[in-house]
C-alpha cells in the first residue's frame, strides 16, 4: 500500500514539473510575439514621418526627400487658369548679390533667384502685363504642391510666413524700372529653411518657386559666384 501511494506522488510531481515548463515555454512566446509586432524585421526600416530638411512636417507623406533648389517656377496649369499670365519673374535682394551675378538674373520662369536672407528685402519685377494684380505668399516649403491647387488662400493658413501684392508702379518715377512689391521675412518669427513662392492671380495658384532663406551671418562674405553654387546644390 505504501509502495502505492509513493507511485501516485511520483506521478503527480512530475505532472506539475511538467506543467510549469509548458507555462514557461508559452509565457516565452507571447514575449516574442510582442517584440515582432513592435520592432521591424532585421534587414526592413520601419515607415518615418515625412520631413522637408526644414523641420516642417510634410502632411500625408511617408518618405519625403530633402528639398533642394532649382530656380524654376513650376507653372500650374489648370482649365481655369492661364499660366501666360506670368511670362517671368526677376527677383533681387538688396542685402546680398549684385547686378554681376544673381541680382543680374534677366526675367524668366527657369532661373530665378531662390535664396536670401532673413531680414533682407526681397523686390519682385514680374513679367506681366500692367492690369494684372498678382499675390505671392510665402510659406514654409512642402513637398505636396497639389496643395496650392485647391486650398484657400488666407492668412489664417497653416505654415503662413507672409504675402506680396504685385501690382505695376505707375506712381514711380520710372515704373518699367520699379519693383512691383516687396517683403522681408523678420528673424525674429520666421526660422531659417525652405519656402515656397507661391504666386496667385484672382486668387488661384499659377506658379510656385522654391527657395530657402538664411541666416544673415552665413552669407555674409560669400562671392557672387559662391552664392550662385549654393542656388544649385
Amino acid at each position: 500500500m505504501f509502495k502505492k501511494q509513493h507511485i501516485i506522488c511520483l506521478l503527480l510531481a512530475a505532472l506539475m514539473l511538467f506543467s510549469l515548463a509548458a507555462c514557461g515555454k508559452g509565457d516565452n512566446n507571447q514575449t516574442n510575439n510582442g517584440q515582432n509586432a513592435t520592432q521591424p524585421p532585421a534587414g526592413s526600416s520601419a515607415p518615418q514621418n515625412g520631413n522637408n530638411g526644414s523641420g516642417t512636417e510634410t502632411p500625408g507623406s511617408q518618405t519625403a526627400v530633402p528639398a533642394k533648389l532649382s530656380g524654376k517656377i513650376e507653372p500650374i496649369e489648370l482649365d481655369d487658369r492661364d499660366p501666360s499670365v506670368l511670362r517671368g519673374m526677376r527677383i533681387i535682394g538688396n542685402q546680398f548679390g549684385t547686378q554681376d551675378d544673381i541680382n543680374g538674373k534677366e526675367s524668366s520662369l527657369t532661373d530665378v533667384r531662390c535664396l536670401f536672407a532673413l531680414n533682407e528685402w526681397v523686390e519682385f519685377y514680374p513679367d506681366t502685363d500692367k492690369e494684372y494684380a498678382l499675390r505671392c505668399w510665402v510659406l514654409k516649403h512642402r513637398d505636396d504642391w497639389e496643395y496650392y491647387n485647391t486650398c484657400k488662400f488666407s492668412d489664417l493658413m497653416p505654415n503662413f510666413a507672409s504675402y506680396c501684392d504685385l501690382h505695376y508702379p505707375a506712381d514711380a518715377e520710372n515704373p518699367d524700372e520699379y519693383n512691383w512689391g516687396s517683403f522681408y521675412l523678420n528673424p525674429e518669427e520666421c526660422e531659417p529653411g525652405y519656402y515656397d513662392f507661391v504666386f496667385t492671380y484672382e486668387g488661384k495658384a499659377i506658379g510656385i518657386l522654391q527657395t530657402r532663406f538664411y541666416n544673415e551671418a552665413e552669407l555674409d562674405g560669400k562671392t557672387g559666384a559662391e552664392l550662385e553654387a549654393l542656388m544649385h546644390e
